[in-house]
């Protein structure tokens, strides 16, 4: 049995780090030397696609630790199964980073589209074996609207690669439906 505490602490960590180095890849073009403010402007303008891959998996991570920590084991330890579970579902939170440089700088080619995908459909698999029975970490809406919006991504990418990120907006679905409809909280958290 491993104290809970520790792996609550190493989760914690790793997000904080996680979600830290997501925008180090957000900067300017080496060289780039604006001399007018419109020139700032435009250099800025074209970090659209990094910003846009940045705010996405910022906000993914932190309902995902919202929801880890909202559905976590109750118990003050956890066995070595849930244990092993836990470190595939943070393997792959340590790997946001690098799949949103990924599609941050490639997000024109559906290979950067799909490895983004894939970093988000499997750790919400993961996150639904890891929930105690009766809760979902980040709710049953949220985490398929996850894994159908990075579904709709890739199939929109077979077209228009470079459209497949606004299907993550579909992730704003469950806090729109919980605006709408008060009663449906527990349906959409």
């Amino acid at each position: 049995m491993i104290p809970k505490a520790r792996l609550d602490a190493l989760t914690d960590g790793i997000f904080a780090f996680a979600m830290t180095l997501l925008v180090l890849d957000l900067r300017l073009p080496d060289g780039f030397n604006p001399q007018t403010a419109t020139d700032l402007l435009n250099g800025l303008s074209g970090l659209s696609g990094q910003l846009l891959a940045y705010v996405i998996s910022f906000f993914v991570l932190g309902a995902r630790w919202l929801g880890m920590t909202r559905a976590g084991a109750p118990a003050e330890t956890v066995g070595g199964g849930f244990s092993l579970w836990m470190l595939a579902y943070l393997f792959f939170i340590t790997c946001m980073p690098f799949s949103t440089m990924v599609i941050g700088r490639y997000g024109d080619l559906p290979p950067a589209v799909w490895l983004y995908a894939a970093n988000m459909i499997v750790p919400s698999i993961i996150s639904l074996r890891l929930a105690p029975p009766g809760k979902t970490a980040g709710g049953w809406l949220g985490v398929t609207t996850l894994i159908g919006s990075a579904a709709l991504s890739v199939a929109i990418s077979l077209v228009s690669p470079s459209n497949a990120m606004y299907a993550y907006l579909l992730m704003l679905l469950p806090r729109m439906i919980r605006l709408v409809w008060p009663g449906s909280r527990r349906a959409a958290a």
